[in-house]
C-alpha cells in the first residue's frame, strides 16, 4: 500500500521538496496581500519582547552555584565593550585576548574573510599568542552536517561544542596564561547559532548535561568534573560591530562615501536564537540587526535597503544539496536580481561563509540561464579592511571570488592592475620561499609571542 501521508515521496525516503509541495495557486492580488503582511511583520520588530522569554545566563548562574559547571566568564582583562540585544539584555563582547575558532569553509572559499579579521588585530597592535589565538586545536561544529543532511544529534552537537569551548577555556596554558585568559571569537554564522542552541538545551536539560558530561569525561575536556559553557557565544562580526568606530578613526585610509552598500545578515545570525542578536537604536531604527550595517556607517558608505532583506541567500543547508538548481535561482531571483536592481548596489556585504560563497559562486552559474546580474560579494570584514589599505590580493584575497570585484576596487581609489602587479611579483618570492606571516605559525606549538 503506498503511504499517502504530505511527507511520502514513494519509498524514496525524505529527499527535501517532493511532490508534496504544492502550488498555492494564488491570485496576483492575493500573493501582494501576502507579501505584505510579511513585510509589515519583519520591516518592524513586531516580536512580543515580553517577560515570557527566559535569558539562559541567568540559568547558567544558578548551574555555576549549584556546583554543576564553570563559566568562562568575560573578564576586565578582555576589554569588554556592552551592546544591546534584541530583548534589550546587556551583551558583553570581548574585544582582546581572543580565540579565534574558524571557519570550516571560509579558508577554502573565502579565505580573505579570516585573514581580513587577524589583519585588523596585527593592526590594532594586538600581540599574536597574548592577545588573540589563532588556534589549530580545534574542530568543525559539525552544524553542516546536521542541518543539511540530518544526520548527528543532540548529544553529539553537544560534545562538539564542549570540546571545543573546553580547549578555548584552557588554551592559554601552555603560553603561560591563566585559565580562561582566552575568549572563543566563533567566526562562521552557523556555528554561532548552533553553539547558541547547544548552549540553550544543555541548560534545560539535566539529562544532556548527565549524558554530555560522561562523553567529556573521555575525552578529558572536564575541568574539576565539570562542563565549560562560556558566558556569551560571541560572533566576529559582533567585534567588528564594537570595534567600527576605532576602525574608522585609527585606521581607515580610504573615502568610500561613493560606495552603494548593501548587506545580508546569515540567518543563523539572527533568525536563531533571535533573542541574543544585537540591535542598535542608531542603526536602520534597530529594526534590524545592528552587525554589518553598522561598520558599513561607521566607514561613511551609503547604505542602501532592498525589499528582500531578510530573505535567505539560497543556502539553505538541505535545499542546496537536494535541490540546488532551486538554490541557485532563488540566489540570482530573490537576492543578487534585487540588489543590483531596486539599489544599485556596488557591493553586497555579508558575516558568513555560506552566504558569501552562495551568491559569490552562483553568479556565473547563473550566466548559463541568461541571469547576467552582478556584483562583489565579501565579508563586511574584507570590506572593512579594503577601506583601511589592506592589499587586495595579500590580505582580502578577492582572487578567490567568482563574481568580478574589480570595478568595485577601482571606484574605492585603488589599482587593481598594479594591486595584481605587486601580487605577482610577491608570488616569485613565495616560491623562493620567502613567505610573510601574518601570525607566527610556531604558536601552534606553545611557542611564545
Amino acid at each position: 500500500m503506498t503511504d499517502q501521508t504530505p511527507n511520502s515521496t514513494e519509498g524514496q525516503g525524505i529527499a527535501g521538496h517532493g511532490s508534496f509541495f504544492q502550488q498555492t495557486d494564488l491570485s496576483a492580488e492575493e500573493a501582494v496581500r501576502a507579501t505584505d503582511w510579511v513585510r509589515k511583520h519583519v520591516d518592524r520588530r513586531t516580536v512580543d519582547l515580553g517577560d515570557r522569554m527566559d535569558d539562559v545566563r541567568e540559568h547558567m548562574y544558578e548551574l555555576e552555584k549549584e556546583g554543576e559547571i564553570i563559566i568562562h566568564r568575560i573578564t576586565d582583562d578582555h576589554e569588554p565593550i556592552s551592546v544591546k540585544t534584541m530583548f534589550g539584555w546587556d551583551k558583553k563582547v570581548p574585544t582582546k585576548q581572543l580565540w579565534h575558532h574558524k571557519s570550516c569553509g571560509q579558508c577554502g572559499n573565502i579565505p580573505g574573510y579570516p585573514t581580513s579579521i587577524i589583519w585588523f588585530m596585527n593592526e590594532f597592535g594586538f600581540v599574536p599568542g597574548k592577545d588573540y589565538l589563532d588556534e589549530t586545536d580545534q574542530t568543525s561544529c559539525t552544524a553542516w552536517n546536521y542541518h543539511g543532511s540530518g544526520i548527528g544529534n543532540v548529544e553529539a552537537l553537544a560534545a562538539v561544542f564542549l570540546r571545543n569551548f573546553h580547549q578555548a577555556y584552557v588554551s592559554g596554558k601552555q603560553h603561560g596564561f591563566e585559565l580562561g585568559h582566552f575568549f572563543p571569537l566563533v567566526h562562521c554564522g552557523t556555528s554561532f547559532g548552533n553553539y547558541k542552541e547547544i548552549r540553550k538545551y544543555l541548560v534545560e536539560s539535566a539529562e544532556l548535561r548527565e549524558k554530555v558530561t560522561k562523553i567529556l569525561g573521555k575525552l578529558g575536556r572536564l575541568v574539576d568534573g565539570k562542563l565549560v559553557i562560556p558566558e556569551e557565544i560571541i560572533h566576529y562580526s559582533e567585534w567588528v560591530h564594537v570595534m567600527r568606530n576605532r576602525i574608522a578613526s585609527d585606521l581607515q585610509k580610504i573615502d568610500v562615501s561613493n560606495i552603494r552598500a548593501t548587506s545580508h545578515v546569515a540567518c543563523h545570525y539572527y533568525k536563531m536564537v533571535h533573542e541574543d542578536a544585537v540591535y542598535d537604536p542608531t542603526v536602520l531604527g534597530g529594526n534590524r540587526t545592528a552587525i554589518i550595517t553598522s561598520v558599513a556607517q561607521a566607514l561613511g558608505a551609503q547604505v542602501i535597503d532592498y525589499s528582500t532583506w531578510y530573505d535567505c541567500c539560497g543556502f539553505g543547508f538541505r535545499h542546496i544539496i537536494s535541490e540546488r538548481e532551486f538554490t541557485r535561482s532563488f540566489t540570482m531571483d530573490r537576492k543578487i536580481r534585487v540588489a543590483r536592481e531596486e539599489a544599485n548596489a556596488d557591493v553586497m556585504l555579508a558575516n558568513d561563509t555560506g552566504c558569501v560563497t552562495t551568491m559569490d559562486k552562483n553568479q556565473w552559474i547563473g550566466r548559463a540561464h541568461d541571469k547576467n546580474f552582478s556584483i562583489p560579494i565579501m565579508a563586511d570584514v574584507q570590506f572593512a579592511a579594503l577601506a583601511c589599505g589592506a592589499d587586495p590580493f595579500k590580505i582580502v584575497q578577492l582572487q578567490w571570488h567568482a563574481s568580478p570585484c574589480e570595478d568595485l576596487v577601482e571606484k574605492m581609489g585603488i589599482s587593481w592592475s598594479e594591486a595584481k602587479s605587486t601580487f605577482q611579483e610577491y608570488l616569485k618570492e613565495v616560491e623562493a620561499g620567502n613567505i610573510e606571516y601574518l601570525y607566527n605559525p610556531e604558536l601552534a606549538y606553545g611557542g611564545k609571542a
